[in-house]
């Protein structure tokens, strides 16, 4: 009985140590700048107040304005995320699913993702013929 409750006891102690830690969740936030203008904002403004918590990227030019958020050790999901109020800098809070165009999790579509980059370079691989059609064919007149 002695040995059950030793062997009881260690297992309790030792699960959290083995228990597997969640992974950095990056997020692609897509923005029109039609609707940050509206909101009197700017893809700036809006990463500086996640920069201070995440790790952030923004990409602007000339497609629509885009900011990479990641989110280390987290269960969020792009609902979540889309909960988070952004000050619009005239003394406004809106959620951010309401000033973003499209929110992404790309670490939940990573495998999808790299299904997809799998089948394009199948595609732009030249393909090989086998050599027996092309001899067969060259010996038929």
């Amino acid at each position: 009985m002695r040995i059950l409750i030793i062997l009881l006891f260690s297992i309790l102690t030792s699960a959290p140590c083995l228990a597997k830690d969640p992974e950095t969740k990056t997020f692609l936030v897509l923005f029109k700048i039609e609707e940050l203008k509206q909101a009197k904002t700017s893809l700036k403004q809006i990463e500086q107040q996640f920069s201070s918590f995440f790790t952030t990227k923004t990409y602007s030019g000339n497609s629509e304005p885009a900011l990479l958020i990641s989110i280390p050790n987290c269960d969020f999901d792009e609902c979540f995320l889309g909960e988070f109020l952004v000050d619009t800098g005239n003394e406004q809070k809106m959620q951010l699913q309401k000033l973003a165009f499209r929110l992404f999790d790309l670490t939940e579509n990573k495998d999808l993702h790299q299904i997809y980059i799998a089948k394009f370079e199948e595609e732009q691989s030249p393909k090989k013929k086998p050599l027996k059609t092309t001899r067969l064919a060259a010996s038929n007149p």
